[in-house]
């Protein structure tokens, strides 16, 4: 198991970094697929046709999101933190993902760097 932390900028304000990674209408623009999401904490959550599908943990409005995203059956969770700050350039996002899956990690972390955050960078630098 390894863990991930990253540091990414997003020319945006922090509401709308939020409203990207928690409004499902937001996540199919930048995405290109529907998604099952809620901020109600303990509600499962769907994106990419299932590739990536967890439970919301907690939420802090424009500030913080907590998940627990599922790798099979694995017995320790993988815990992925963002948090936004503020930044001179827009949002500065803190991405911490615990416990993931050695075979998995590389996936992971280049699917965050591609299609998660970049998508959401491009989706904003379009605007």
């Amino acid at each position: 198991m390894k863990d991930y932390k990253k540091y990414y900028i997003i020319s945006a304000e922090p509401e709308e970094v939020y409203t990207a990674l928690t409004n499902p209408f937001t996540i199919e623009l930048w995405s290109g697929y529907k998604a099952a999401m809620s901020t109600e904490p303990g509600t499962e959550f769907s994106l990419w046709e299932g590739d990536i599908s967890g439970k919301n943990i907690t939420f802090e409005p424009n500030k913080k999101i907590v998940q627990e995203w599922y790798f099979g059956d694995q017995n320790e969770q993988s815990i992925v933190t963002i948090k936004l700050f503020e930044n001179k350039k827009g949002t500065q996002v803190e991405l911490n993902q615990t416990n993931i899956p050695d075979d998995d990690f590389e996936n992971i972390t280049e699917g965050w760097d591609e299609y998660y955050f970049g998508a959401i960078k491009d989706f904003f630098e379009v605007e």
